[in-house]
């Protein structure tokens, strides 16, 4: 069975919904799913003064060497001017030795976001991750045109052709739509067919 690693970063939660819906769609296409989360690197203070979400439902990776195990890995972060947050960027700058081995070649990758605003540096963000998986040697699945419900301007909605996100405001009021979250099923299911083609 093809084995499936959903790793996000979240602060106030939308992460975390894009995420349970990315591994839904995962599932769907008959994948066996992880949801883990990188480890919070700001200070508790200053994560409390913040309001950041104290209760993620989803356990921490237990460490890089972790993500040798997977046939696929769809990594999430919020933006932070235009790039994947620091606390993600901090857990992939470990995986030096995973690079040195080769041990990702071969692998399929992803990548998803959230921002504030709809300019707010989503494609930014989705490269400044995939550029990681394109070094670690992962096959690269975006949210292809399949996906209809990125088409229009009629609603405000995230997702691009490069990856499933969302848009959560400037005081994250704004949760993920259906078809945000429509978009992160159909990005799951369309890595996990893919990884288990290439597997075959």
């Amino acid at each position: 069975m093809t084995k499936v690693l959903v790793l996000y970063y979240s602060s106030y939660g939308h992460m975390e919904q894009m995420a349970d819906a990315i591994a839904e769609g995962a599932r769907g296409a008959g994948a066996e799913v992880d949801i883990r989360r990188v480890p919070e690197t700001a200070p508790a203070d200053v994560a409390k003064a913040a309001g950041f979400k104290p209760d993620i439902s989803h356990p921490v990776i237990e460490g890089i060497d972790k993500l040798a195990d997977y046939d696929a890995i769809i990594v999430g972060s919020p933006t932070r001017f235009g790039r994947m947050s620091s606390q993600m960027a901090s857990f992939l700058d470990q995986a030096g030795g995973l690079w040195m081995r080769g041990a990702l070649n071969g692998k399929v990758g992803a990548a998803f976001t959230s921002t504030a605003t709809q300019h707010g540096g989503q494609e930014v963000t989705l490269f400044s991750i995939i550029t990681n998986l394109l070094h670690f040697g992962l096959t690269i699945v975006g949210l292809d045109y399949g996906f209809a419900g990125q088409m229009g301007v009629k609603e405000v909605h995230g997702n691009s052709p490069y990856g499933a996100s969302t848009i959560a405001d400037g005081d994250g009021s704004r949760q993920p739509s259906q078809v945000d979250l429509d978009g992160a099923r159909y990005q799951g299911r369309r890595v996990a067919e893919v990884a288990t083609k290439l597997a075959a």
